[in-house]
């Protein structure tokens, strides 16, 4: 009997606790409902006008992308004397200017330049307004054939150089500008030159001509003229396989090419070489078996950012007699620039 009791007074318990528990779970339900605040009245003035969120141009300036070019030339900027230069100062200039690859030339018709006549505002002045009258070029850039003709731009150059890079980043441009574009994937022997060519043409949004690799290029070519001429597009940018200079038979290949481009309905308003500026004067050497066979208009000078000497630029210039229209400093497409003289010294000179 007793354990009956003990058993039912057991049962009792556990049913109040029961009760109990479920009753204070409620109330915490209950606690937890907030009322939202009353809603502040709106203001009587309202704004209607948004400024505009500025822009932010994160491109370093030109003297801090071409700062290994700029070192070579701090000896230079710290000779602060006024008028006639000691043998040693000469001295200085003339190890700066020479590896800066300015080049022989134009280094000894300098450093006669301030023999003779001193430095009335400066060393650094005497030699800007000497790079300056050797950089005096047309630097103009044909974009227009003649009436029903597709103008063409030819890409000559050697492996690894940046040709292929630099036809994507100048494609850009042209379509940032509104034109439409066909570039023409020409170079079909180096192995996926016309995949790389392909990642630039969805990126600039232009039009490509590509076909097998190993494939005849004139043939390529022919084929993006007769779609540049059907699209009515504005021009052709042409792509060309970066061989050995030295290799006879691949340069008659490449003067072939050139008459393929130039035929009708294509017109060639431009021929690049495009030159790596860290290779110094090896670039001459390249450049001077290019020229013959596809009578270079201009020269596209890239990696200048990296650990290029500046002066190339002028050697190629008074070496040469050709113009460098561009010039690379950097990896975008908005890095490839084109080449202002003033701006190019002064970031060499400039204190």
């Amino acid at each position: 009997m007793i354990v009956l009791w003990i058993i039912v007074a057991v049962a009792v318990a556990v049913v109040v606790l029961a009760a109990l528990a479920l009753l204070v779970r409620s109330r915490r339900r209950r606690a937890r409902v907030v009322l939202a605040p009353e809603r502040a009245a709106m203001p009587d003035v309202l704004v209607t006008q948004v400024a505009p969120r500025p822009e932010i141009d994160d491109s370093p300036g030109l003297d801090r992308r071409l700062a290994s070019s700029r070192s070579i030339f701090d000896r230079v900027r710290s000779i602060t004397i006024v008028g006639s230069l000691t043998p040693d100062q000469l001295d200085v200039v003339e190890e700066v200017l020479l590896r800066s690859d300015v080049g022989v030339s134009t280094t000894n018709a300098l450093l006669e330049e301030l023999r003779t006549n001193g430095a009335p505002e400066g060393v650094a002045t005497a030699i800007r307004t000497a790079l300056l009258a050797s950089l005096s070029a047309d630097r103009s850039v044909r974009t227009t054939a003649d009436e029903g003709r597709v103008p063409v731009w030819l890409f000559v150059g050697v492996n690894g150089v940046g040709k292929t890079t630099t036809i994507g980043k100048l494609a850009w441009h042209e379509t940032q500008e509104g034109k439409s574009v066909v570039l023409a994937a020409g170079d079909t022997f180096r192995a996926a030159a016309s995949d790389q060519l392909q990642l630039w043409a969805d990126r600039a949004g232009a039009d490509i001509v590509r076909a097998a690799e190993g494939a005849d290029p004139g043939s390529v070519i022919h084929d993006a003229l007769g779609r540049a001429q059907a699209r009515h597009a504005d021009l052709v940018l042409a792509d060309t396989a970066g061989r050995r200079a030295n290799n006879t038979n691949l340069l008659d290949e490449l003067a072939k090419i050139r008459r393929v481009a130039d035929r009708e309905p294509g017109q060639v308003v431009e021929t690049f070489m495009v030159l790596d500026a860290t290779t110094g004067q090896n670039a001459l050497s390249q450049a001077q078996e290019f020229l013959a066979a596809a009578d270079v208009t201009g020269i596209v000078l890239t990696k200048l950012d990296g650990t290029a000497r500046g002066g190339i630029v002028v050697a190629i210039e008074r070496e040469l007699g050709i113009p460098v229209k561009f010039v690379g400093v950097g990896e975008r497409a908005k890095d490839l620039l084109a080449f202002e003289p003033a701006a190019f010294v002064d970031s060499l000179l400039s204190a």
